[in-house]
């Protein structure tokens, strides 16, 4: 078995700094043959410790290969790639598996999406991503669990699973790459790469529990975030990396950056080359990404060292080395514990085949069906098994967009569209029109087009097009009107000022409303959007993200019934594109809302109640049953010290006639505390299913440490604390329509 540290001692400066280079496939280097690329100079010098965006286990196990020839100590790269929510087979978006709130769901489609990668020579997959976001115009919340630290948390846990099982170097498994450490959901204005000012408390109650929870799941690499956290880029912040990462989190795993990162702290202004890898390099970035930023700054710097006072930074030539061998090390390590060291083909030899693709479509349209949430149903759905459908809209049939975003190893050929999901099915007549554009401004088509062909203008008169679909759907006995955003409305550097559906759909959606023939809205989407009148106009309502592969039949498999409805949101969807940032668990104020608008209250001057109300919290769903709750009852009237608990049961019935899965969700609120606290916040749920007529008693356990909260007037200062007094515990189906019990905490 080959020591790191042994390996380490052998090794010459270059090829120390070598092996923290992280470098991307995108040079045509497909075979690994020669040609006079950087990634091919890189690998015939031993420059190159990883390479990320390999597509065929042929074209890693041939640079693999040449490495190895390159490399005087037959040092082997890991190979790594974006496998967000699923790789050749991809399932629904992180923000909508969020939405399933079935973590063994979400578990198993990341163990499939590890095993796909592994067969095609991948040892590190840059997932999960679990930033914590509130801000619907930011495009990344897509690949987020959410808007809930809790369910952030749980979800990091299940995906690390997933991927790594009980060893990242084991037959199918990758090794998790947490990102982006942290708080890049928190960009001051929606915008992406933008920075995070925040107190202490929300970076450790709010951002930071996720990667927590990823950790002590066993999760083994870390990419650094873009953005700045308290005027410190995270690149160059050591507090955070060195500090709470590895301090305080015992964490011994590979730190990467993202994409050009360590170059780009010059424009967040910390100074120039020499400077800015110094930097990095102390603050604990181990790999440098694409930009080359170690290899040309690193040797001189190890020469002569660092005296930058002016950046707040000096360095001995001896400390910088000290450095390199430290970032080393964590390479070597990382490699090590992926079994590369001693076989450094190890996922290249083609003896682990790939999953069963039939079977992953199945997971896929499970898992598809599982996120769809059901927001609206007077008694449309589910749809009978015969009848006239009028199939509307501009992705009824559509492949490209059910994908999402950040499905870059995807085929969009393997879609099936709606339209032939619905059609499939014995007894149903189905007609279509596509009524509109997804948008009809020409500039904007054109960058959502930026990365391929994704949306198209339909150069026909706009109110020709709605007169087709308004026929359609007069002879017909429902209408299913299929709208959203496209695939590149969401997703990296796709910020919206107005988070909604766009114009041409809204108008299409009015005139379909006027008709009187049922109608059930369909919602793909990458983000929480405004609904605005589709709320009133719709009979039904499912909010069904991008799905994925098999999106559109999950989505069937919920209208039809063959699914029950089980999913709940894991953002809340605001009434109007404006009203971001949103959060169930925003802080209480001294004049709060009170649900409707009053002068000198917090609230929307613009904003009618009546839109309001129609907005959905975070956790709302339905489903074909109708669950009734019981009241709360608690095991004891107290609870007293670190070691107390408490123990709050409600029993739950489904009174109807279909049976029903019921996430019954508990809430906290700590109405006397030494800081502002939420007004509430998730602390547990449990999923249950209920037959029809059946009765389910529910037990929740509540601990001293789910009413504790961090105290920080600084990151060094911070504390864990709680407040002896009154509790306050809230149960139901989301976060708005709970019932409360209330308990006293003993000193």
């Amino acid at each position: 078995m080959v020591d790191p540290k042994a390996l380490l001692a052998r090794m010459t400066l270059s090829e120390k700094i070598g092996q923290l280079n992280l470098l991307a496939a995108g040079e045509g280097l497909a075979t690994g043959a020669g040609g006079p690329t950087t990634l091919g100079t890189r690998l015939d010098t031993g420059m190159i410790g990883a390479i990320f965006g390999t597509k065929s286990l042929a074209s890693a196990r041939a640079m693999q290969e040449r490495a190895l020839d390159g490399s005087r100590l037959a040092i082997p790269l890991f190979f790594a790639e974006d496998v967000i929510h699923g790789h050749r087979t991809v399932f629904p978006l992180p923000v909508a598996l969020a939405s399933s709130w079935n973590m063994g769901l979400i578990e198993d489609t990341a163990a499939f999406a590890a095993a796909e990668a592994a067969a095609e020579g991948l040892h590190q997959v840059y997932a999960p991503m679990i930033d914590v976001t509130r801000d619907p115009r930011w495009g990344r919340v897509a690949e987020s669990p959410g808007e809930d630290p809790y369910l952030a948390a749980r979800v990091a846990v299940a995906m690390t699973a997933g991927l790594q099982g009980d060893d990242p170097a084991g037959p199918g498994r990758v090794a998790a790459c947490l990102k982006h450490f942290v708080a890049y959901g928190a960009p001051l204005s929606g915008r992406d790469y933008d920075n995070a000012s925040l107190a202490w408390e929300d970076l450790l109650g709010l951002y930071l529990p996720p990667f927590e929870a990823g950790l002590a799941a066993g999760a083994a690499s870390v990419m650094a975030a873009f953005n700045a956290v308290n005027k410190v880029p995270m690149h160059a912040n050591g507090d955070l990396i060195e500090g709470w990462l590895r301090g305080k989190q015992g964490f011994d795993g590979l730190v990467v950056s993202d994409y050009t990162g360590v170059a780009e702290l010059t424009a967040h202004g910390l100074g120039s080359g020499p400077a800015i890898v110094a930097r990095a390099l102390h603050a604990g970035i181990d790999m440098d990404m694409v930009g080359e930023s170690y290899l040309a700054e690193l040797p001189e710097l190890a020469a002569s060292g660092l005296d930058a006072p002016d950046c707040g930074l000096c360095l001995s030539a001896e400390s910088i080395v000290t450095l390199i061998d430290r970032a080393c090390l964590r390479v070597l390590t990382f490699k090590a514990r992926l079994g590369l060291l001693d076989n450094p083909y190890r996922g290249l030899d083609g003896a682990v085949p790939a999953p069963d693709r039939i079977k992953g479509r199945a997971l896929a349209r499970r898992a598809a069906a599982q996120s769809a949430v059901l927001l609206k149903n007077d008694g449309v759905l589910p749809l009978p098994a015969e009848g006239r459908i009028a199939l509307i809209g501009p992705f009824s049939d559509d492949r490209t967009n059910m994908l999402g975003t950040w499905a870059v190893s995807a085929d969009a050929r393997e879609v099936t569209t709606l339209h032939e999901a619905i059609a499939s099915r014995t007894g149903v007549q189905v007609t279509t029109a596509r009524g509109a554009n997804v948008v009809d401004v020409p500039w904007l088509a054109d960058r959502l087009n930026v990365h391929g062909p994704t949306v198209e203008i339909d150069p026909r008169d706009p109110a020709q097009m709605i007169a087709e679909a308004v026929t359609a759907a007069r002879a017909a006995d429902v209408v299913i009107l299929a709208i959203g955003e496209a695939k590149e409305h969401a997703g990296e550097s796709s910020s919206r000022l107005m988070p909604d559906i766009p114009a041409p759909q809204r108008r299409l959606l009015a005139a379909l409303a006027e008709t009187g023939t049922p109608l059930v809205v369909v919602v793909f989407a990458g983000r929480p959007l405004a609904l605005g009148s589709a709320t009133a106009a719709a009979d039904a309502l499912l909010y069904a993200w991008h799905g994925g592969t098999a999106g559109p039949e999950g989505v069937a498999d919920v209208l039809f019934g063959d699914e029950a409805p089980s999913a709940r949101l894991s953002v809340s969807l605001p009434a109007h594109p404006g009203e971001g940032p949103l959060s169930y668990a925003a802080e209480t104020t001294g004049r709060p809302n009170r649900g409707r608008f009053e002068k000198f209250r917090t609230g929307w001057l613009d904003l009618d109640d009546a839109d309001a109300a129609a907005a959905f919290p975070f956790g709302f769903g339905l489903g074909y049953g109708s669950v009734r709750y019981g009241a709360p009852v608690l095991s004891a009237p107290t609870a007293t010290g670190q070691e107390g608990e408490v123990t709050l049961t409600v029993a739950v019935t489904n009174d109807g006639d279909r049976a029903t899965v019921e996430t019954v969700q508990l809430y906290l609120s700590d109405p006397v505390a030494r800081i502002t606290r939420p007004a509430r916040m998730l602390i547990d749920f449990r999923q249950v299913a209920l037959a029809p007529g059946e009765t389910a008693s529910v037990p929740f356990t509540v601990t001293c440490d789910q009413i504790s909260y961090p105290l920080a007037p600084s990151m060094d200062l911070a504390q864990q604390v709680w407040d002896p007094g009154v509790i306050q515990l809230h149960v139901g189906p989301n976060s708005r329509d709970t019932q409360m019990a209330e308990l006293t905490w003993l000193a």
